[in-house]
């Protein structure tokens, strides 16, 4: 398999591996009865310990960037870009709005680290259930994780529950580029490209201790270096434009319960 041909197909394989390592690093089971599980190939993962290999490689300047909201566009005029380091820090409902533009484009993406995210919640944020891996704790394995899924994944974000020293950080944001992969941290992350910091938000829609909250306005301040070192700010009123959706009367199914 050469750079740039990677398929649809390819890259579901790769990502259908990249969870089976998963589950098996961190003790996983599936919801789903053993007989309705996808079979995932055998796929050789090199451990984040290791220096960085590329078996399947992918040149980032070949595959366009993810797109974003267009009210993020002025933070993020490149959109998402393929073998960056992102950090969100301070709006759970900003990732989770990224993380479904993301999704609808027909991008898969995980969730390590984090087990505040609720799936209800993304669900409602229109991340697309179907292509979403959650790694709640995934404890001292969280380097070997995360390096599995950002190898079939193409939006990994790094919560701040994972056990991760500063040469792990370096280590998987070199295995991003070489896999072309999106890896969104909420945490501080040394030599994150750019960093969006929602620096204070106001919710609206609850008027006398009763109702509903609504939107969130909040104000986000970008950092980070290249085209992202002069500083940046921009009012946002969440969710960006959209509908709410519904919440699923159904149980969810096709999920995995790693953890």
């Amino acid at each position: 398999m050469t750079a740039g041909t990677l398929s649809r197909e390819d890259r579901v394989r790769l990502a259908r591996a990249a969870l089976a390592r998963a589950e098996e690093r961190t003790g996983a089971r599936s919801v789903l009865p053993i007989g309705d599980r996808p079979e995932a190939p055998v796929v050789a993962l090199v451990p984040a310990e290791a220096d960085p290999v590329v078996t399947a490689g992918i040149l980032t300047t070949e595959r366009p960037p993810m797109a974003v909201p267009p009210a993020l566009v002025p933070l993020l005029p490149e959109g998402l870009r393929r073998g960056a380091t992102t950090v969100v820090s301070g709006s759970t409902s900003l990732v989770l709005t990224m993380l479904a533009h993301a999704c609808a484009g027909g991008a898969w993406a995980a969730v390590v680290g984090q087990p505040t995210i609720g799936l209800l919640a993304a669900a409602q944020a229109g991340v697309s259930l179907d292509r979403l891996a959650v790694v709640p704790r995934p404890g001292l394995e969280s380097p070997t994780v995360i390096a599995a899924l950002l190898d079939g994944v193409d939006v990994v974000i790094v919560g701040p529950q994972v056990a991760l020293t500063d040469a792990d950080r370096r280590r998987l944001s070199a295995r991003a580029r070489d896999r072309g992969s999106v890896l969104l941290s909420t945490a501080d992350w040394s030599g994150a490209g750019v960093v969006l910091t929602v620096q204070h938000g106001r919710w609206t829609g609850v008027d006398s201790g009763e109702g509903r909250l609504r939107t969130h306005e909040i104000r986000v301040a970008r950092t980070g270096r290249g085209s992202a070192a002069v500083p940046q700010s921009l009012d946002l009123t969440l969710p960006l434009g959209a509908e709410p959706v519904a919440a699923p009367t159904a149980p969810l199914t096709g999920l995995r319960l790693v953890g």
